[in-house]
């Protein structure tokens, strides 16, 4: 259950962040290592503005009345997935080591791996499943926006190969199906980067 401040919280944090990248600058490590959710949120925000800008520059002139809410949905979808959630046991060879990994960490993971394929962007990510018990069949759901011209099955097995392997790579975690969704096309500013 969430307080009626987490929004409010969520969106200052998204704020913040976004006035550091507006100025330039990189918050200061004590603010980035404060909490695991501001390094995850700041580093998908990054990726987003970065990969966004050429889009957002063209639809402004382009488009006096342009339709924003695929933006909104990808910033929502930031600070919502940048939370903790869950706790993903770690296996150890000491039987005194407890250690896990946050669902919100993994969700980073995820993030990250489908940024770094050209021509998308990543919207939402799920993970279903029982993710606290070793083992468990998870499936990844995977929200995605793609660049006008890039062709859709192969685009979405591209952000599959590579989310499974950031996954096999970085977490212990029974991936048995990692689904894409095309939920959007975005139109390329400049023809050279097609």
């Amino acid at each position: 259950m969430t307080s009626p401040h987490d929004g409010h919280a969520d969106n200052d944090l998204i704020e913040q962040l976004s006035d550091y990248i507006d100025r330039g600058e990189t918050p200061p490590d004590d603010f980035l290592n404060r909490a695991p959710e501001n390094r995850i949120a700041f580093d998908a925000l990054s990726r987003f503005r970065s990969m966004a800008q050429d889009i957002l520059d063209e639809d402004v002139s382009a488009e006096p009345e342009r339709d924003d809410s695929w933006v909104a949905g990808i910033l929502t979808n930031i600070h919502r997935e940048a939370r903790a959630g869950r706790s993903i046991p770690v296996s150890h060879s000491s039987p005194k080591a407890d250690l896990s990994l946050t669902e919100g960490a993994v969700r980073g993971l995820i993030r990250a791996a489908g940024d770094s394929v050209a021509g998308t962007f990543i919207g939402r990510c799920r993970l279903e499943g029982d993710v606290t018990t070793p083992g468990s069949p998870v499936t990844v759901n995977v929200d995605a926006s793609v660049f006008w011209g890039e062709r859709m099955p192969q685009t979405a097995q591209r952000l599959r190969d590579a989310i499974t392997t950031s996954l096999l790579h970085h977490t212990e975690l029974n991936i048995v199906a990692v689904n894409v969704t095309i939920t959007d096309v975005h139109l390329r500013r400049n023809p050279k980067d097609a």
